[in-house]
């Protein structure tokens, strides 16, 4: 952190300024220079100091023409204000003497400078900063602050250290350069480095750690050796490292981040064992999706281990006491909850962080600390993954107990009938097939059918026709009867997350450029779920996508990470991170990645 040195009011500065730390000083650049070092010959297009005499004047109320002599380039120019003020009038009299400074041009064969400024220093440069503060202010917090010594405590390297100063306190020839030419690769890559570094300093110092409740020793062992399948080594490495942080002395911040299909129910039942006899609570964002869970627990867990379903839908009455596992959706955080060694919540992403923390807070009492496991099936990019571990531990399982086998194609218009074509000979299969439309209802914006539009000509030419979005409140209910009874669901992207439909072959997206890519890409998870030949079809009205074509060639959701982070700004993602809602300036998600391993290997000492 910086240090005002008890000073109110340069803290008061500092905080006007968003500065926390020295490198956010460091990072708080000049937009200009005014350069005051006298020109010993004519820079053309340039800012020139000088020391002139004014020869001559000629005043009109709207220009005030002055020819001027400059001993040091023994000639004589055009010195010319619009508008004058009547300072510059005072100022500028025949016979007097001046330093000025302004841009020098040639007009109609002579030298020329157009609003030519009054000097009362010389052979200075002084930054420009914008800010709340007077400039002189801000100049001396630089001064103050700012020195080798200083950014060298901070963690930088001489040269990293040298090259910021420099864009503080630079020579005449470097603010040449930087007018010219821009700042040099090594200054942008250091500026790259200086803020990512800075960031996760941050980040580190907001890394909390409790002692856990309790150390977690049960044992997985027999129920993974009780499963009618193997592990996959993906889902072993991870049950692992869980094992590991349950036996800690702080208690487990951890995310577990799996592809869609990986199989993390597996490693949230062997968690479920390594926590038993202790109590474990699950949050889930939907009913099917809880209710999913909870028929697994109950297939695969042993019998002992009691386990409950907790919805709103779900008039629970039993004392949640009497219970070792306890699943459910947001309904959890309106009852009143036993104490648990263990919180997770599934699909993360899709709950508040209140509500995150909350269901923590309702199982706590005083100094306990349950172990706490965010499991995601939304693969982020390498790059954020690593930003974000400052704060939490992570795990990734990218290995499929099924091999998927999808086929996805983009297509148009005229590829309609062959695509009624492939959903007949599906539904003779008995597989069933989903049509995700961009809208419930019609829109003159988008070019697109809604559901309202679209649904006619489906229970027009087939059976089994079954129809929900997002607002519906029947939902749920209709996406379980259609599990067990339907050929052809029409929706929005609410079957994005959480359903299981084991006889879903293909999936048709409409409108399929209007997704980002992660929703295209969990949309397409649900076909092929245990290991059925599978096809997803993305309807687009675009000539062509090169980003459609590029995500049809790949299965791999960290890979798609990766695609989306290309197609998206930068910014977008990173705004996302950065919680003091600044964006990163200089370093780039997409493409610096060696300059992120630097700097976390920097804050982490090693």
């Amino acid at each position: 952190m910086i240090k005002s040195e008890g000073d109110t009011v340069e803290a008061e500065r500092l905080n006007k300024l968003g500065v926390e730390t020295l490198l956010d000083l460091a990072l708080l650049l000049p937009h200009s220079y005014d350069n005051t070092y006298l020109s010993s010959v004519p820079l053309l297009e340039q800012n020139n100091t000088l020391h002139v005499t004014i020869l001559s004047i000629k005043q009109s109320p709207k220009v005030l023409q002055m020819l001027l002599f400059c001993e040091a380039w023994n000639m004589q120019f055009d010195g010319v204000i619009f508008a004058p003020k009547p300072y510059q009038k005072a100022l500028f009299k025949q016979g007097v003497e001046a330093y000025i400074s302004g841009k020098i041009s040639y007009k109609n064969g002579r030298l020329q400078m157009l609003q030519p400024r009054n000097i009362t220093q010389i052979n200075q440069l002084i930054p420009k900063y914008k800010t709340p503060l007077q400039n002189k202010t801000v100049l001396e917090l630089m001064k103050r602050h700012l020195s080798l010594e200083s950014l060298l405590n901070e963690g930088l390297h001489v040269n990293e250290a040298k090259s910021l100063l420099s864009l503080h306190f630079p020579t005449p020839k470097e603010v040449s350069s930087f007018e010219k030419e821009g700042y040099s690769p090594q200054i942008q890559k250091c500026l790259k480095f200086a803020e990512i570094y800075n960031y996760l300093k941050k980040l580190s110092r907001k890394k909390v750690s409790f002692p856990s409740c309790a150390k977690l020793d049960g044992d997985e062992t027999p129920f993974i050796a009780s499963l009618p399948f193997s592990l996959t080594q993906d889902q072993q490495k991870v049950i692992g490292e869980i094992k590991h942080d349950f036996l800690g002395e702080n208690a487990t911040k951890r995310v577990v981040m799996g592809d869609v299909g990986c199989g993390k129910t597996m490693v949230i039942l062997s968690s479920v064992m390594m926590a038993y006899p202790k109590k474990a609570v699950l949050m889930a964002p939907t009913t099917v999706l809880a209710r999913q869970l909870f028929e697994e627990a109950q297939k695969f867990l042993p019998l002992h281990v009691k386990t409950i379903l907790v919805t709103q839908e779900t008039d629970v009455k039993e004392d949640l006491e009497a219970f070792d596992f306890m699943i459910g959706t947001h309904a959890l955080l309106y009852k009143e909850l036993p104490q648990c060694a263990l919180v997770m919540v599934d699909e993360q992403h899709r709950f508040g962080t209140k509500q995150r923390s909350l269901l923590a807070t309702l199982v706590s009492k005083k100094a306990w600390h349950p172990h706490y496991i965010q499991f995601s099936a939304t693969p982020i990019p390498r790059t954020l993954s690593m930003i974000q571990s400052s704060l939490v531990d992570f795990s990734f399982i990218k290995m499929l107990p099924f091999p998927k086998d999808i086929t996805t194609t983009v297509i148009a218009k005229q590829d309609f009938k062959a695509l009624i074509g492939h959903i007949q000979d599906e539904i003779a299969k008995k597989h069933q097939c989903i049509i995700v439309y961009p809208l419930v209802e019609e829109s003159e914006v988008i070019n697109y059918q809604s559901i309202e539009e679209g649904r006619g000509f489906w229970e027009k030419h087939f059976e089994g026709v079954y129809v929900t979005y997002g607002k519906d409140k029947n939902k749920e209910a209709i996406l379980d009867t259609f599990k067990e009874k339907g050929n052809l669901l029409i929706s929005t992207t609410v079957v994005e997350v959480g359903i299981s439909l084991p006889r879903l072959s293909t999936i048709v997206i409409v409108g399929a450029e209007r997704l980002g890519l992660a929703s295209l890409h969990q949309l397409r998870g649900r076909v092929s779920r245990n290991g059925l030949k599978g096809y997803c079809y993305l309807y687009t009205n675009l000539a062509k996508s090169e980003r459609l074509e590029k995500f049809s060639q790949t299965l791999d959701g960290f890979e798609i990470a990766e695609l989306d982070l290309e197609y998206r700004q930068g910014g977008d993602v990173v705004g996302g991170v950065i919680q003091s809602g600044k964006k990163l300036v200089w370093f780039d998600i997409s493409s610096d990645e060696a300059i992120l391993k630097e700097a976390k290997s920097r804050v982490e000492g090693t």
